[in-house]
């Protein structure tokens, strides 16, 4: 009975609301903001927390990373040799290997089906919604995706409009820098 008290407790204390736009639900409905995250992992009790990073290392690279993160996986890399006209940058393609890659890595940080998977990108629906539907088809049961990403949202108004200055993991306190851990970074084989 204790166990089913605890269970509710956490699934109703990080249960942020659903997102509005349909491409950044989840088909586990499960959402946290960065403080949600940091707070589900700084306080692990009976079941492992993994949150990982699923933004391009050359993101992470120019806007910060925190070493809370387990590993950085990315969902999809920008290829520099091919410009998207339709969104006036580089082309953007999704790892074919993200799934054999992401179970590779939780089976390494002794992380199983039931365990807390929690995946943060920048500010976007792109990365971390598809990523977390990936690994619940590949039977994770718990898998998280931050709201708000590492860097947040736009400001709406105000001297910062347009700037991502609102919540995520940068601008809610939380540890992050500017520094790089190898050991955590993915690293592309060419």
């Amino acid at each position: 009975m204790l166990s089913i008290a605890l269970l509710f407790y956490a699934a109703s204390t990080f249960a942020s609301l659903e997102p509005t736009e349909a491409k950044a639900r989840t088909k586990t409905g499960l959402y946290v903001t960065a403080t949600e995250a940091y707070e589900m992992l700084t306080n692990q009790r009976d079941r492992k927390v993994v949150l990982i990073d699923v933004r391009d290392p050359v993101e992470i690279m120019f806007t910060g990373f925190t070493d809370m993160a387990d590993i950085n996986i990315p969902f999809k890399m920008i290829d520099p040799s091919i410009w998207d006209e339709r969104s006036g940058s580089y082309q953007a393609n999704t790892n074919r290997d993200f799934v054999a890659e992401t179970v590779a890595a939780l089976d390494e940080l002794g992380a199983d089906k039931d365990s807390d998977i929690i995946f943060m990108c920048r500010y976007g629906p792109t990365g971390r919604g598809p990523a977390a539907d990936a690994l619940h088809e590949a039977g994770y049961n718990n898998v998280y995706t931050m709201i708000d990403g590492f860097e947040g949202q736009e400001e709406k108004s105000g001297d910062h409009i347009g700037a991502r200055v609102v919540s995520g993991w940068k601008n809610s306190g939380l540890p992050w820098g500017w520094k790089l851990n190898e050991e955590k970074m993915y690293v592309v084989i060419r």
